[in-house]
């Protein structure tokens, strides 16, 4: 069943500090229209300070997820983005007045909460789910962690942790579904152990920690006198130790609830790839740094997806949409400079165009004759006038105008076209068409080969 894109219902408003800046930070939600994703906006810079979710634009994950674009920057941005994925929302800005979201109380909680009070609502746009169809592994050495993802009929999480410690333990934890994202894993908190604490502190980070957004868990003997220093920079009256290893006492919402807050930082990290997934993610000593590598390679197989899906398919024994015959009515061009035989698709948007290269084409005579090769600024013609068949069908009269082209841009010539291969073009519009201009972008195939890409601008104008 196809399910619709959604976006919170009204703008949910949340304030709290930095965790590492100790900033005092205003965080709002707000709708945003479909298919355009979630993005960050740093009111602080200006109304046009966007940054995109994506991992391309990840420049740290030591202690949190930061991203970076033109200087814009927004770090900790891991425990927000899980709960826009938790709660099912494609389309979000979150606008922050600050380089940094607030840390809460360490989860993700208060944000789904605020999402739960407003609620979502259903867009035209379906879901475009990224849906794993194969294995795909990711060993990061340097952290000796291990994330797979396997297909899975909806969106599915495993987490395992091993610190080697006697406080913590191996632990696992497990998300069935998505669905469940707010009951089961959206109140656990960040955790850290003592000596990375003390080292964050020393290193004039963490302003904006507290007991109360973490749990600290104590892996050595700590003496009174530790307690009572430590309880001074934190601005505590006290701090004591559990028999568990657990600073002040603080009582955890699970017995696994590390490994489900590692979890909770899976699904924040990967909602950086840009789609939502279907598929179960197996995350072995999970951390920031590998979940952000896993969601770049989430990427490409994404980007590798649409390529292959975007190839047209030719039916030879398919009837032209136009023919040659068609298309000398709408071009000027006539051979040996005509380049388009047919015309096998056309919709407003797009078109997709045949031309078949034979060795009896007059310009081989003279183009590397020995070892013919079909000249790039011919491919590009050809390209050319597939476009202007696309910019003409918008007119009810084609025979009456005449195409020309304003520029062309972001050429790219990937293999040789040689006698034998049949061209497939594809050119879709990357703008509505205005007052006769047209901007496309076009792609040649043989076979399922790219071969030459390009952008083109084109003008109509009466004869």
């Amino acid at each position: 069943m196809n399910e619709k894109q959604k976006t919170i219902k009204s703008p949910v408003t949340i304030s709290g500090v930095g965790l590492h800046t100790g900033q005092e930070v205003t965080l709002t939600i707000k709708p945003a229209s479909a298919g355009s994703g979630i993005r960050f906006l740093r009111t602080d810079i200006g109304e046009g300070a966007f940054l995109d979710a994506d991992a391309s634009l990840v420049i740290d994950t030591s202690r949190g997820t930061t991203l970076e674009s033109e200087g814009i920057r927004v770090a900790t941005v891991e425990h927000v983005l899980a709960a826009i994925t938790g709660m099912g929302i494609d389309n979000a800005i979150i606008e922050v007045d600050c380089p940094e979201t607030p840390i809460l109380d360490g989860s993700s909680r208060l944000y789904t909460e605020a999402i739960s009070k407003t609620g979502t609502v259903e867009q035209e746009a379906f879901k475009d789910y990224f849906e794993i169809r194969e294995p795909i592994r990711l060993y990061h050495e340097e952290k000796d962690c291990e994330i797979i993802a396997v297909p899975c009929e909806h969106y599915r999480i495993t987490s395992l942790i091993d610190y080697g410690s006697k406080v913590l333990g191996h632990q696992h934890a497990s998300l069935d579904h998505i669905s469940k994202f707010n009951e089961e894993i959206s109140s656990c908190r960040t955790f850290v152990f003592l000596h990375e604490l003390e080292f964050l502190l020393a290193q004039n980070l963490i302003k904006g920690g507290d007991l109360s957004n973490a749990i600290v868990f104590v892996d050595k003997p700590v003496n009174q006198q530790e307690l009572d220093r430590l309880a001074h920079v934190l601005n505590k009256p006290s701090v004591s130790v559990r028999k568990e290893g657990i600073l002040n006492n603080l009582e955890l919402n699970f017995p696994n609830e590390p490994a489900r807050h590692k979890l909770l930082d899976i699904v924040g990290d990967l909602t950086l790839a840009g789609k939502p997934i279907k598929g179960h993610i197996i995350a072995r000593k999970p951390g920031h740094a590998s979940n952000v590598l896993f969601a770049k390679l989430l990427k490409k197989h994404i980007k590798a997806r649409i390529e292959q899906e975007q190839i047209p398919v030719y039916d030879p024994n398919k009837a032209a949409v136009f023919d040659i015959n068609d298309i000398k009515r709408m071009l000027p061009h006539r051979p040996p400079f005509l380049l388009v035989d047919k015309i096998i698709e056309i919709t407003d948007a797009s078109v997709t165009a045949i031309k078949n290269v034979t060795m009896n084409e007059a310009f081989f005579v003279g183009h590397f004759p020995n070892e013919p090769v079909m000249p790039g600024v011919l491919q590009i013609e050809a390209m050319a006038q597939a476009g202007g068949i696309l910019v003409l069908s918008s007119v009810n009269d084609p025979e009456n105008y005449n195409t020309y082209f304003l520029k062309i841009d972001n050429v790219r010539f990937k293999q040789k076209v040689v006698p034998g291969d049949t061209l497939v073009f594809k050119m879709s519009l990357l703008a509505p068409v205005r007052r006769g201009i047209c901007h496309m972008r076009g792609v040649a195939y043989v076979g399922s080969k790219v071969v030459m890409e390009a952008e083109m601008m084109a003008q109509i104008a009466k004869k």
